[in-house]
């Protein structure tokens, strides 16, 4: 393995500066580690044994002190940034979140021995890039082993956040956790609650979107965290769906995603193939007739509905929420070849074009998971060609496509409010099922014909 930090002129530049005032500069964590396996990464962050404002006088006139109570500053150097972070030691972690104290220190041993895992704990000289290894970290990278630093019971009561990371490095570099580490985290998968949603969230999401997504939620499973941050996801576990289904709701929704991680699709993608059959535990009816056979009525309506309250408790934004939400909804489309050209109009405009590639995603996944439904994914094909054809024929799909609008109405006598709208849904709903009908002659004429039968039905 590499023993030497291959760095950049400007790097070796910033250490040197560093070197002639008597201190010393590193690339530490996650960046080494990396570069020791091959794997792209552009997240540096450097330590030193100088104080934050030993390393302003550095730099009076380029430094930004970002974090000064972490000891943390940005360096501006050669028009880059650089963060630059003292060598610390932490007091006790009384809340299981955040240290008590946080002591600068000269050491840098004493820095790297508080972080958390052996293959994250490397530093590299940023005068000579030699990588420094106190705690085994190039026997783990060579075992494919995630191991705490020292005692994990103590790591995790330090920061139960680390339990997650432990279930993260370990589903992207496709490395399993040690034995005393893994059953550290089974022990203290509770103490998960103290950390933040938006923490959780975050260490949550980057496995979701990894390159082996289903290693994660399985170490997440078998240790016992699933029950405290996915626990609608946990009960899917055993629920059979007999059909043409093999497998329980949770080995279908992991296979799906794991399709979804092997095309590279999305997040958005793979956060709605993750919860798309999340309902179908509660939705399950057994249904009558020969053999065991099982109904899941709604499981999209409500499956959608328990996603928008997952993603709220994780805190995730607004955008993220009602994308996965609508992608679960959708998903059961129905789709066949006798679909009319008006159909398949309506079906674009409820979807939405910008969400359309996304659903078939969804759906490809679903179908990937599902033995012997090739045909299925033929259909999907073939729906996929009309939707394209579709669109280039660049027909009305919304209120604002059509020929007239709100202003055009009113200079007819429309009525500003609820029969405004009501004749704009009427113009749209007509013109996606004939789009030549999307004349302003035209829709004006049918706009004043219904206006006593919308005003009726107003009136009811």
């Amino acid at each position: 393995m590499k023993k030497e930090y291959s760095l950049d002129d400007n790097t070796v530049a910033l250490g040197k500066i560093f070197s002639s005032h008597g201190w010393k500069l590193y690339l530490v964590g996650g960046a080494v580690r990396d570069y020791i396996l091959g794997i792209p990464n552009d997240d540096y962050d450097y330590a030193t044994d100088a104080s934050p404002e030993e390393v302003m006088a550095m730099f009076p006139h380029h430094c930004i002190p970002t974090g000064l109570q972490h000891g943390t500053v940005t360096v501006r150097f050669r028009k880059q940034s650089y963060e630059v972070t003292t060598f610390r030691s932490e007091g006790d972690y009384s809340d299981g979140r955040h240290p008590d104290s946080v002591k600068f220190v000269r050491s840098l041993e004493s820095d790297l021995e508080r972080r958390d895992f052996t293959i994250n704990a490397f530093a590299a000289s940023c005068t000579d890039g030699h990588i420094i290894d106190m705690h085994g970290g190039y026997d783990d990278l060579e075992n494919h082993t995630i191991r705490a630093i020292g005692n994990p019971h103590e790591r995790f009561g330090e920061d139960a956040l680390r339990m997650i990371r432990a279930c993260r490095f370990a589903s992207k570099l496709d490395f399993s956790i040690e034995d005393e580490t893994f059953n550290a985290i089974k022990e203290k998968a509770g103490t998960i609650l103290k950390v933040s949603q938006e923490r959780i969230k975050d260490e949550l999401f980057k496995i979701i979107g990894g390159p082996h997504p289903v290693t994660g939620i399985e170490l997440m499973r078998k240790t016992g965290l699933l029950h405290y941050i996915l626990p609608e996801l946990e009960r899917c576990i055993g629920v059979e769906q007999a059909g043409f289904h093999t497998l329980d709701v949770y080995s279908h929704t992991l296979r799906a995603l794991d399709h979804a991680a092997r095309q590279g699709f999305t997040l958005y993608v793979r956060l709605a193939v993750l919860f798309h059959d999340i309902a179908k535990p509660e939705c399950r009816r057994e249904s009558s007739g020969e053999g065991r056979r099982y109904t899941f009525f709604g499981h999209d309506r409500e499956g959608a509905a328990m996603s928008e309250e997952i993603m709220k408790r994780l805190k995730c934004s607004n955008r993220e929420i009602e994308t996965v939400s609508h992608l679960v909804a959708e998903h059961m489309f129905n789709y066949s070849t006798s679909w009319t050209d008006g159909a398949l109009r309506r079906f674009i405009r409820r979807v939405g074009e910008d969400s359309l590639e996304m659903l078939f995603e969804v759906r490809q996944c679903d179908q990937s998971a599902i033995d012997n439904l090739d045909s299925s994914l033929d259909t999907l094909s073939q729906l996929k060609e009309r939707v394209k054809a579709e669109l280039e024929k660049k027909n009305a799909l919304s209120i604002k496509d059509l020929a007239v609008g709100g202003n055009d109405l009113m200079k007819l006598g429309v009525k500003k409010g609820p029969a405004l709208g009501r004749t704009l849904s009427y113009l749209l709903d007509a013109v996606l099922e004939d789009p030549s009908l999307n004349e302003k002659e035209k829709l004006s004429q049918m706009a004043l014909s219904v206006q006593d039968s919308l005003s009726h039905t107003e009136g009811e």
